[in-house]
């Protein structure tokens, strides 16, 4: 059973989706509204069972090439141990620069025989009894079985009104410098939870072999808002003086247009499929990074998604939905706890993070706990 599928947006979840369903045999047409696809954002997580997800696409040689494996999560309030996971030794972590990703998505979905339209900004659909049409810059296309929204927060087919969390971040990546710190682990600093930096080996980018980082600095809302206003050497500044080992990797930093902020939300879709028009990725459900999710949920979105289209489509949206729910729920749950531990303007949650939740994350049998829900 194969059948006609128009997707929007060129992200992850998009290249992942186009790519699972055309190996699975259905047409698949991917719209982007760039004329170039290219990838948003620094580095990234890629979890062990978003890397079993990569291996089902053919891409998990590759993908570990270009990567970093990740062995543990390590964060430190002052001298307190904040954050400690340590990961299987047989089921790293991957960390990878964004664009890497990208590429091995990307090669997986041009050998696949996606059809890729650039240029093309969704704006609406016009769905008939048997068929629905995708609208793009005032221009139809179809019809179609199936449109997948995977247009990301910015979608504009999709109903979900997400709600802005409090504080986002700054991002760079940077060439991995001379340093103590060691490049198969993700290593963050906090002071209470208004402040928090972090270094993240990312692997390098493809035809370029120098390791590299990801690099994150904590903002406010309204110091978000502020900051192009900021002055670079006075940001500088206050990071390394927060955390000096921060100090190599902001060398390479000479002008803020190396800095990409970031601002996050939380929200779902309690139903995000109708008759025809499913919803996935950042287009449904959206939470911090916090737990380094993002990329695993959207290759575990595209993946059950190829995996329920297998049945008529009256089961198979509602098959997706089922699927999905639980292991959803679970990590956005999650993310709304643990967050303003990290990020926020309280003081009381980060004393109980520092004083008693860390010591307890150390006792049997909460690490194994922990390490499985990290892993994904």
């Amino acid at each position: 059973m194969t059948y006609r599928i128009a997707i929007t947006g060129a992200g992850m979840g998009g290249i992942a989706t186009a790519a699972l369903l055309a190996k699975h045999g259905h047409a698949v047409s991917l719209f982007e509204r760039f004329d170039t696809p290219r990838p948003l954002g620094s580095g990234l997580i890629v979890q062990p069972v978003g890397l079993a997800v990569l291996d089902t696409l053919g891409a998990g040689a590759e993908a570990r090439r270009l990567g970093a494996p990740l062995t543990r999560m390590l964060g430190h309030s002052g001298s307190r141990i904040a954050l400690d996971v340590v990961y299987r030794p047989d089921q790293p972590g991957l960390a990878m620069h964004r664009a890497a990703l990208f590429h091995v998505l990307w090669q997986a979905a041009t050998s696949a025989g996606v059809v890729l339209l650039t240029g093309q900004t969704a704006t609406a659909t016009r769905e008939t009894r048997d068929e629905i049409h995708l609208v793009t810059n005032g221009e139809e296309h179809g019809p179609f079985d199936l449109i997948v929204d995977a247009s990301g927060a910015g979608s504009t087919l999709s109903p979900l009104k997400a709600r802005p969390l409090p504080f986002g971040a700054v991002w760079a990546h940077v060439p991995w410098p001379a340093t103590d710190l060691p490049p198969t682990e993700l290593r963050q600093r906090y002071r209470a939870a208004r402040r928090m930096a972090g270094i993240l080996p990312i692997g390098s980018l493809p035809g370029n072999p120098t390791p590299r980082a990801a690099v994150f600095w904590s903002l406010s809302a309204a110091e978000l808002d502020a900051w192009p206003d900021r002055s670079l050497p006075d940001w500088k500044t206050e990071v390394a003086t927060f955390w000096p080992a921060m100090s190599p990797f902001l060398d390479v930093i000479t002008v803020k247009t190396q800095l990409t902020p970031a601002r996050y939300s939380h929200g779902g879709l309690r139903r995000p499929y109708r008759d025809r028009l499913i919803h996935i990725g950042d287009a449904a459900h959206r939470a911090s990074p916090q737990l380094g999710q993002g990329a695993n949920m959207a290759l575990l979105d595209a993946l059950a998604l190829a995996l329920a289209l297998r049945l008529p489509l009256d089961e198979a949206l509602p098959t997706y939905h089922r699927s999905r729910r639980w292991h959803l729920g679970l990590y956005q749950t999650l993310s709304a706890a643990l967050t303003p531990q990290y990020q926020s303007h309280s003081s009381a949650l980060p004393a109980l993070r520092d004083l008693l939740l860390a010591p307890l994350s150390r006792l049997w049998p909460l690490p194994r706990i922990l390490t499985a829900l990290v892993s994904g």
